[in-house]
């Protein structure tokens, strides 16, 4: 983001609420558009970590849970409404166990050795995947078997998959299909630097080159993606691009990037009742993003046989906590206000990427880390978390634009991160759609939109009394999207709010 000095310091007393420190003037280039926010940077994740997909996702056809084809309803119905660009699948660190045949015709129950040693049924496999995808509308993102399988594997799998013809679509019609489905994105490998191998760049890449060379489709080619680093680290996926194939042979690359409150795995922290500490520290490791991605970018342009459309995949994303108890199911967590603010600041972060990043996933969709939706039972609960995805719908598709401003810090003990996050798009139907983001866990804010020209600004906010305010069975609107309007051009932040407004001639 292009920062210069446009913050004028005031006090604004605000009738029946906190005093506002100051305020941020926004400063906007509609003229010279960033690129198109893909709609995939909306993109979701579904890995096989037994309370995923089981009994959140997919009951069965017998289940007393009301279902259509083995999905839930209710569950569909909110997937449904964030109109889901693309889902990726079966893993992660799973996808490299996964033994295709074991998810078609007469299903083989196995352990999930990757997550725990649940049980895995088998029961939600390709047809059930796809299938979902299909109903969704969503486009689909197949992670297969590089660590136990083989090339002949996985091209067997595609050919089964998309063939139109031979004994593969013979087998998938006998199973209950008879068109092909499509494979729009590929990705060969999955944390090669660790529980996909621990292997080296120059092994895996030797190891991609090998795949991809045999993993085929029928009709349209999905857009191939290689096993990038994580977090700072590019020296690997460095190494992989420096291969001598590589560049012929995928679309792209991922990263994955998460955020820890402490930065220890050991001990990352709670997911409620954390202490301002853990919440500025999230958000700040949450920011590391923006260095993240530009570095890709940076490393990118090093390798000048990639093309102009090899692109970034933040294929994993999103906070990690600690569980709650010894009995909680493996990656479960409590979603609150600060999972929120994390969501949105990422977005905004993606948004300024636009001309890089073709894909996001966040980790994971339902009941797995930052999750959209979190079941027990029959019972279903949306989180912030989905509710800030279902807000910035207006920017799927939307051309970023570039914004101005010099945002006021907020400090706590040794970390200081930009109090204001702010983020601005043109939607297809030519509005203007815009992100406020007030990181500040105490503190009101102003931000002076006057540069956009409007004559106000409609929309909605997502706050809460407490930063650790979260959605219960129990309690499930404790953290819902409000209406919010501005009369004039200053917007009035609440402390950890998340507004996104659409503006008014």
């Amino acid at each position: 983001m292009i920062r210069t000095v446009l913050t004028a310091a005031l006090l604004v007393a605000l009738p029946g609420c906190a005093t506002v420190e100051a305020q941020t003037r926004v400063t906007v280039d509609p003229a010279s558009p960033i690129g198109t926010i893909e709609p995939e940077v909306y993109g979701q994740f579904l890995e096989h970590l037994g309370a995923q997909p089981y009994g959140s996702i997919w009951v069965g056809e017998d289940s007393d849970i009301p279902n259509t084809d083995g999905i839930r309803d209710d569950v569909f119905a909110a997937l449904d409404a964030l109109d889901i660009p693309v889902i990726r699948w079966p893993g992660g660190c799973y996808s490299d166990r996964y033994q295709w045949r074991d998810g078609i015709g007469e299903r083989a129950v196995r352990t999930n050795a990757a997550w725990g040693g649940t049980l895995e049924p088998n029961t939600f496999g390709t047809h059930e995947f796809f299938n979902l995808a299909e109903r969704l509308g969503a486009k689909t993102y197949l992670n297969i078997n590089l660590g136990t399988g083989t090339p002949k594997d996985a091209a067997d799998w595609l050919e089964y998959i998309t063939a139109t013809k031979g004994d593969r679509a013979e087998e998938r019609r006998s199973n209950g299909r008879g068109e092909p489905w499509t494979i729009d994105y590929l990705a060969i490998g999955n944390e090669t630097w660790g529980c996909g191998g621990h292997i080296t760049a120059d092994y895996y890449a030797d190891m991609y080159s090998l795949y991809a060379s045999f993993a085929k489709t029928e009709g349209e080619q999905p857009k191939r993606i290689i096993s990038g680093s994580h977090d700072e680290n590019i020296e690997y996926s460095d190494e992989v691009l420096s291969h001598p194939y590589i560049a012929g042979l995928a679309e792209g690359i991922s990263v994955h990037v998460y955020s820890l409150p402490t930065g220890d795995w050991g001990a990352k922290g709670a997911a409620t009742g954390f202490p301002e500490e853990e919440w500025i520290s999230t958000l700040h490791r949450a920011l590391r993003m923006e260095d993240v991605i530009a570095d890709q970018i940076a490393m990118f342009d090093q390798h000048e046989d990639l093309g102009e459309e090899f692109g970034l995949y933040v294929d994993e994303w999103g906070t990690w906590y600690d569980p709650e108890s010894e009995d909680t199911p493996a990656l479960y967590q409590q979603n609150t206000m600060r999972d929120a603010v994390v969501a949105a600041l990422s977005f905004n972060i993606f948004h300024e990427h636009a001309d890089a990043v073709k894909m996001t996933n966040i980790a994971q969709m339902v009941n797995v880390l930052q999750a959209m939706i979190l079941t027990d039972g029959p019972d279903m609960v949306l989180t912030p978390t989905y509710h800030v995805f279902e807000m910035y719908k207006p920017f799927m598709g939307a051309a970023a634009l570039p914004v101005s401003y010099d945002a006021p810090d907020y400090t706590l003990g040794d970390v200081t991160i930009p109090a204001v996050s702010v983020s601005a798009a043109e939607t297809p139907e030519g509005e203007t759609v815009i992100a406020l983001v007030n990181s500040d866990a105490k503190t009101w804010h102003s931000v002076d939109l006057s540069s956009f020209g409007a004559g106000g600004f409609t929309g909605r906010i997502l706050t809460a009394d407490a930063m650790d305010a979260h959605n219960s069975f129990d309690d499930p609107d404790t953290v819902t999207p409000q209406p919010f309007s501005v009369d004039g051009s200053v917007a009035n932040l609440p402390p950890h709010s998340v507004i996104v407004l659409m503006a008014e001639e």
